[in-house]
């Protein structure tokens, strides 16, 4: 076996030097040190741990959040050669067993598992039987209630620590404020740590904000500019089919990626984007995590992300190569609101926590001081329906019950019914035309859902019944029907859940022990959102300088190519005289739309939309009835 981290990193990444702060990390690692790495998106992190647990005996153990990227690293580690083993859900009790005897006995290198592993007894005994060199914690931020992906199963990761007290802890992240820093060396119980910090700037990509109200003329107008790979972030598994079919509709090549397809579908369209069959990916926030593709030139976030950490993260994807990319952030007026309402607008507080406990001992008549460990089969859809409840709200509050295990909810709480209309329009007439008695309730499906004859698409089918004043059994009934009948592709996702009682029901007491953080953990997310809508707003600060200033980075240079520093620059050197006579001699030959001018210009907008504003008060232009700008 190399023991020299240099030799390994030839071996394997086929590199002769290290990047930034990883041989410092690296070193430390081997000299037993507890280690915080904080290093950018495409750092190189996973080397971090990787080339330290091979050039010494035994094994590492890696806690990752994600699933997609647990399969991408063991996978990528396989390729090389590295024996790997993946501890993921859905593995039968004697394969669990077979792989942990596997990490004993069979001189495997990486078990990568999730921080929900770490709680089962069998898995916590067999650890201890281990040779562990190190243990790594990817994706930290999660496990510091101040992160703003903090998982509270990651805080079982110290348990770790008293499993394996002499092994070494490397932690790593890409995107951590001074706080979680803090939270995460803290949670840990690191002794004598090193915290390495690299620069979190990407000089080579320009970060802008876009504003328009017509976003899909904007996306086309930026797809059309860039030459090489494309990632469209997007926050519904919907609208991630809508923009591909718009833009392969414009002639671009273009697919969709999100957590409903099958992970055969997920690899067969990774691998067209992979190997640029297709341009433009649009897919929801997990995307790209752990994918290497270096020349990805530009990153649009389509809708506003919650916070500065995601957006950061996601936009990070971008010129891993080092070659000049582009992060832009499309929005509107109206994006605002949608931002508050999904995501502060759902956020139970205290009261209506207490609430929700209330209404779910009453639904199960739990009497006072009685309830543990019962178990009971639960419509999530009746329960909501029977208190007039707001299900988000409802939904986010049996979520953070279930976080503080007052009740332990069954792991398809959040799947939902699903129908996709695979015939035609006219076949549908004609198919009702034959079963009239169907129509009603057809009929109120179509006018509750829009597009359905184009994606599969989420419904709830007691909302259907009570529209259309049927029970909902004779709705699913129906629905069975029309799929044997081939007019739909229909999934069915059972509404009940098991739920079960942990504690003893004490009513506003049961609430009370964790209240507080509660609202300490509400007043985060609000602050993050504010943060991220401070950001798009902030016209006069280089956006560079914005996010390393979050993240507690002074920079003293502006990036010279965000937005900002861009119309800057274009103030400064476009003569506004000169601009009134290019626009005028454009007018002069035929009326034109803002659109059109910015266009044949090549001018910033806010440049050109300033220029006309000025022409217009001077009564040199006028807007004619078709919304063009003419001479007067």
């Amino acid at each position: 076996m190399c023991k020299n981290p240099i030799s390994i990193l030839k071996k394997y990444w086929g590199f002769s030097n290290f990047r930034g702060s990883q041989e410092k990390i690296i070193h430390a690692v081997l000299e037993q040190r507890d280690t915080l790495a904080l290093l950018p998106t495409g750092g190189g992190k996973s080397a971090c741990f990787q080339i330290p647990a091979l050039a010494q005996e035994g094994i590492c153990i890696v806690v990752s959040p994600l699933l997609a990227l647990i399969h991408d690293q063991v996978n990528n580690l396989k390729e090389k050669g590295i024996k790997a083993i993946a501890l993921t859900g859905g593995i039968r009790f004697g394969e669990v067993i077979n792989l942990l005897d596997n990490c004993c006995y069979g001189n495997y290198k990486f078990l990568y598992l999730s921080p929900e592993r770490l709680q089962q007894e069998l898995v916590q005994q067999k650890i201890q039987e281990m040779n562990v060199n190190l243990i790594a914690i990817d994706e930290a931020h999660c496990i510091s209630q101040w992160g703003h992906d903090f998982r509270p199963a990651y805080l079982e990761c110290v348990r770790l620590r008293t499993l394996l007290p002499d092994t070494p802890i490397i932690a790593l992240t890409a995107t951590a404020t001074k706080r979680v820093a803090q939270d995460i060396v803290t949670n840990l119980h690191f002794t004598n740590a090193l915290v390495v910090k690299d620069s979190f700037s990407r000089p080579n990509i320009a970060f802008k904000v876009v504003w328009g109200e017509d976003k899909r003329y904007r996306l086309k107008q930026l797809c059309a500019k860039t030459d090489k790979s494309i990632i469209i972030y997007v926050r519904t598994r919907r609208l991630t089919q809508e923009l591909a079919q718009f833009l392969n509709a414009n002639s671009f090549t273009a697919d969709y990626f999100h957590g409903g397809i099958s992970k055969k579908e997920k690899q067969e369209k990774l691998n067209r984007w992979l190997s640029d069959k297709v341009k433009i990916m649009i897919a929801t926030n997990a995307f790209g995590m752990g994918v290497d593709k270096p020349d990805v030139r530009l990153i649009v976030h389509y809708q506003i992300p919650d916070c500065l950490e995601n957006y950061f993260q996601e936009a990070g994807r971008a010129g891993r190569d080092g070659e000049p990319a582009q992060a832009v952030l499309l929005t509107n007026k109206s994006d605002e609101g949608q931002l508050k309402n999904r995501f502060l607008g759902v956020l139970p507080n205290t009261a209506f926590l207490k609430k929700i406990y209330h209404k779910l001992n009453n639904y199960f008549q739990i009497a006072y001081g009685e309830g543990t460990d019962e178990n009971y089969q639960f419509n999530f859809n009746n329960f909501i329906s029977v208190y007039g409840l707001n299900s988000f709200l409802a939904y986010n509050a049996l979520r953070i019950l279930d976080q503080h295990s007052v009740i332990a909810l069954s792991e398809s709480f959040s799947e939902k019914t699903t129908v996709h209309f695979v015939c035609s329009k006219q076949q549908l007439f004609g198919y009702l035309e034959n079963n009239v008695p169907f129509a009603p309730t057809v009929q109120t499906i179509l006018r509750t859902y829009g597009g359905i004859f184009d994606f599969e698409t989420k419904i709830n089918t007691l909302l259907i019944s009570k529209k259309a004043n049927v029970t909902e059994s004779k709705v699913l009934d129906l629905l069975e029907r029309l799929q044997k009948d081939e007019i739909i592709a229909y999934q069915s996702q059972n509404s009940d859940m098991d739920l079960t009682f942990l504690v003893p029901r004490e009513d506003n007491r049961t609430i009370n022990v964790f209240a507080r953080e509660v609202e300490a953990l509400n007043k985060i997310k609000v602050d993050k959102v504010s943060q991220m809508l401070k950001y798009i707003h902030s016209e006069n600060s280089c956006r560079s300088k914005q996010i390393l200033k979050y993240f507690g980075e002074d920079k003293l240079q502006d990036c010279g190519i965000c937005d900002v520093c861009l119309q800057r620059k274009s103030f400064n050197t476009v003569d506004s005289n000169i601009l009134g006579r290019k626009i005028s001699g454009i007018l002069k030959i035929k009326p034109k739309t803002s659109r059109a001018l910015i266009q044949i210009l090549d001018i910033d907008d806010k440049i050109v939309l300033g220029a006309l504003r000025k022409m217009l008060e001077n009564g040199i232009i006028k807007v004619n009835d078709k919304n063009e700008y003419e001479i007067q």
